[in-house]
């Protein structure tokens, strides 16, 4: 708007003319759409998985982002504390732009803006140290992976002790929850015993992992919740897994969690993952050690976590 258009809407109204000269001294004309946002967006984009949460605008726009089981704040799996791994140094996360890290922090300098399919009442932040402001999501804390747009390579990483992060890595839905994928269930011998596992991606390639049953389950009541299933994720699927080693197919169901997800079960036993499973470089390669077996939860829980028979 040019000086005169302006003094005469000041006059128009009534403002003396030496007054709104003085006013426009004072004025900074913003022109439309020039405002500074300073909100990460998040949005929305559909896939192989199914909706998924992404970054919305700028340097990130289109990079999926990620949450993991054992990350219950305040506390943390994924830290910016590094560990030794094969020799090197690496760490779980840092800021969006750490090269370093292996899954980089989503992170804010302002509030996070809603983009299409999200909800706005789900976005929040936590501040962290070495980190900064990180944004959440029904208060997960998101995180990137891939190093370009439109990618889903994180979906499903297991990370219990390679690298020790402890937990499953998910893709987020709209509504919060770990976008899981159908996965596949195999049999792994484990202490000369044949169990009932499931493939996982690590860091090490493909592994078996050992599934688990809780002693206080019911084949139609989850007790191992909260902090309990931070400790002991639970199996997740999106559909009917593939099945590997002749394992039944009458054998496999699943079960509703509290949020509503599909946990899958065998025999009637509810699964669960052990974050802190042992995995070793061992005659073999990688192999995992079956350490949760006749693990008891921790209180307020009393139960025993034990090995699921074929």
């Amino acid at each position: 708007m040019k000086a005169k258009r302006i003094k005469f809407v000041l006059r128009a109204v009534g403002v003396p003319l030496a007054v709104s000269v003085g006013l426009l001294a004072t004025l900074t004309i913003v022109p439309a759409g020039s405002a500074t946002v300073t909100g990460t967006t998040i949005s929305t984009r559909t896939g192989a998985f199914g909706t998924m949460l992404e970054v919305g605008a700028g340097k990130y726009a289109g990079y999926t982002v990620y949450m993991i089981t054992s990350d219950q704040p305040p506390t943390y799996g994924c830290t910016t504390k590094p560990v030794s791994l094969f020799g090197m140094p690496i760490a779980c996360t840092g800021p969006s732009n750490d090269h370093k890290a292996e899954w980089p922090a989503v992170t804010t300098t302002g509030t996070p803006i809603a983009g299409p399919g999200v909800s706005q009442k789900l976005l929040g932040t936590v501040q962290r140290a070495g980190i900064g402001k990180q944004v959440t999501y029904a208060g997960h804390p998101l995180y990137l992976f891939e190093t370009s747009p439109d990618q889903t390579t994180g979906e499903g990483w297991d990370e219990p002790s390679i690298p020790p992060w402890n937990g499953l890595w998910y893709l987020v839905s709209p509504t919060g929850n770990p976008l899981a994928w159908p996965g596949t269930l195999t049999t792994l011998k484990v202490d000369n015993k044949t169990v009932v596992g499931a493939l996982e991606y690590t860091l090490a390639g493909w592994e078996a992992f050992p599934l688990y049953s809780y002693s206080d389950d019911t084949s139609s009541k989850i007790t191992c919740t909260g902090s309990c299933s931070v400790a002991w994720p639970p199996v997740l699927s999106s559909g009917d897994p593939a099945l590997l080693n002749s394992l039944s197919p009458s054998k496999v169901g699943t079960i509703k969690t509290s949020d509503g997800e599909l946990q899958l079960t065998y025999g009637g036993k509810p699964l669960y993952f052990y974050s802190k499973e042992g995995v070793i470089n061992g005659a073999n390669g990688f192999e995992t050690t079956g350490s949760g077996n006749g693990v008891k939860a921790s209180s307020p829980a009393t139960g025993t976590f034990e090995f699921v028979k074929p």
